[in-house]
């Protein structure tokens, strides 16, 4: 009987010591908020969680409709063109972008053109007569890749755009944020003010692609051994026998595989962490988490009560 009312005194000792120790970092607030509610026009806390639909698009286009989600507006924004300058009544960049995607475009399609065709000739040239002096057109098809490439890049400025002025003078949005992260990993995270982390995912996603590229480089070596090795009157004299390159072949395509999985993930990582720590903004610093034991009194026919008589017993309250 000693030892057990010992004990129950040393439980009633730690629990009173917690309870004038333990803090947490939480509000109450923070569990009660209603992110997605559409009449919520000053969190715009939400991200894509609702299905698209080209009428809730168009109709929050058309209308500059507050309550458009950012998520629908990105998403319809990537086939038409310009709708998020249109939506943030910022007109005059439709012509710019439209002119800057079709220039590119324009100019890329002629200049490959031209390659094409500097190759049509050389081939023809070369067929009749193996010392031609002729040459295939490589600085046309640099120029098609970089008007190519520019048109993607205007592409991408605008998308970006968009977003950057979607409801600017809102804060701490998540849907901002997620995108941010899709359009370019680690801009989510600056967005959320954690630069700490963009190293680590850069860090990932380049050592992931590292090892992809060496892989990949690998498998393609060995893969060609093993085709010169196997080949119908294979005259191959090469130190590695076709059995060993046939291994190394299937680890190293395995090895590639990995290091693309690895990338994906980091980059899926990076969005996914942009959302979900957008939303945890509201988790304020606040020293709101206690314990307190106090005495209480069990009423008669409660189902804890001793054979249904009242008892006394201890209370035990939490605040977080």
């Amino acid at each position: 009987m000693k030892d057990l009312v010992l004990r129950i005194l040393l439980v009633l000792a730690l629990a009173t010591a917690f309870s004038f120790g333990a803090n947490a970092q939480f509000k109450e607030e923070a569990f009660s908020q209603s992110y997605n509610n559409p009449a919520d026009t000053l969190a715009s806390r939400d991200s894509v969680d609702q299905m698209w639909t080209f009428k809730e698009f168009f109709h929050g286009v058309a209308k500059h409709d507050s309550t458009l989600k950012i998520g629908s507006m990105f998403a319809g924004s990537t086939v038409f063109i310009g709708a998020e300058q249109f939506y943030n009544k910022q007109y005059w960049k439709i012509p710019v972008i439209y002119a800057g995607i079709g220039t590119g475009i324009g100019m890329g399609i002629k200049y490959n053109k031209q390659y094409k065709a500097s190759k049509r000739a050389y081939d023809a040239a070369y067929e009749a007569d193996p010392e031609t002096t002729l040459t295939i057109d490589q600085d046309a098809r640099r120029m098609s890749n970089y008007m190519f490439a520019a048109a993607g890049l205007i592409y991408w400025g605008g998308l970006m755009d968009g977003v950057v002025n979607y409801k600017h003078d809102v804060k701490n949005q998540a849907g901002k944020a997620t995108i941010y992260s899709i359009l370019l990993p680690g801009l989510g995270q600056a967005y959320n003010g954690e630069f700490w982390k963009i190293p680590i995912y850069w860090g990932a996603m380049i050592g992931s692609y590292h090892y992809w590229s060496t892989n990949n480089t690998n498998y393609k070596r060995y893969k060609r051994i093993h085709n010169e090795a196997t080949a119908e009157d294979s005259t191959y004299e090469g130190l590695i026998p076709a059995e060993r390159a046939l291994y190394y072949r299937n680890a190293f395509r395995r090895f590639r595989d990995y290091s693309m999985v690895a990338l994906v993930g980091s980059y899926l990582l990076q969005v996914i962490d942009a959302n979900v720590f957008s939303y945890m903004q509201d988790f304020e610093v606040n020293d709101d988490l206690s314990m307190r034991v106090g005495p209480a009194v069990i009423p008669q026919n409660n189902e804890y009560a001793l054979l249904g008589n009242s008892a006394l017993g201890l209370k035990v309250g939490f605040t977080f």
